[in-house]
């Protein structure tokens, strides 16, 4: 959603959302590095 966003805005506000849209990104990729850790894969 946040990268839908930001390819409709423009300038100062659309860097923004691109930023926040990486933290989401690296966010995902630390949940499922501790859900491996916790429950690791067959």
């Amino acid at each position: 959603m946040t990268m839908d966003l930001a390819d409709r805005t423009e300038g100062k506000s659309r860097n923004t959302l691109l930023g926040i849209a990486q933290v989401i990104m690296l966010s995902e990729l630390a949940v499922n590095r501790a859900l491996d850790r916790i429950d690791p894969p067959e």
